[in-house]
């Protein structure tokens, strides 16, 4: 069942367990390699993820390459192949960020087009009016502080993965 939701969803051909996989050390070589932009080597992933030796970062690097989501090339690096879904987060660039972070960003701009909208219309509005506006103004900032709170926290759990 799992296998088919990820071909629906445009994974085709990468393993039924995708999700598994990419936890915890895993997930953090991958978003390394993902975040580089470049060829990476096992040294590279595991000074800068801070592993115990290369070999540990060479077996999830094998882990990721038999998934289908790196490739190595003739000089034993590592690239991004396919970006992978992860779930609760998206894809902008090379980032993985937090769907809560998208949902923040999108009520930050509301809520900067209501105040525009309330500061052109405040002399002509009624007090009745004026109130609505701004009611509508603490429902979007409410709104906008619990995505941002979510999203942060999201973050650390990524960062928390990484060190």
């Amino acid at each position: 069942m799992e296998g088919d939701l990820n071909k629906q969803n445009g994974d085709a051909g990468l393993p039924d367990n995708i999700a598994e996989l990419l936890q915890g050390t895993t997930l953090s070589v991958y978003l390394y390699i993902a975040k580089q932009g470049k060829p990476v080597g096992p040294r590279d992933v595991m000074r800068a993820l801070n592993l115990g030796s290369s070999s540990v970062a060479y077996r999830h690097i094998q882990k990721l390459e038999e998934a289908k989501l790196v490739a190595r090339n003739v000089y034993g690096e590592y690239s991004l192949k396919k970006k992978s879904r992860v779930k609760g987060y998206n894809w902008i660039g090379r980032r993985l960020l937090p769907n809560a972070m998208l949902y923040f960003y999108f009520f930050l701009g509301l809520f900067i087009t209501e105040i525009v909208v309330f500061a052109i219309h405040f002399n002509v509005e009624t007090a009745d009016r004026k109130i609505f506006f701004l009611l509508g103004l603490l429902i979007t900032a409410i709104a906008m502080v619990l995505f941002l709170k979510e999203g942060l926290s999201a973050l650390r759990r990524i960062e928390k993965t990484n060190d």
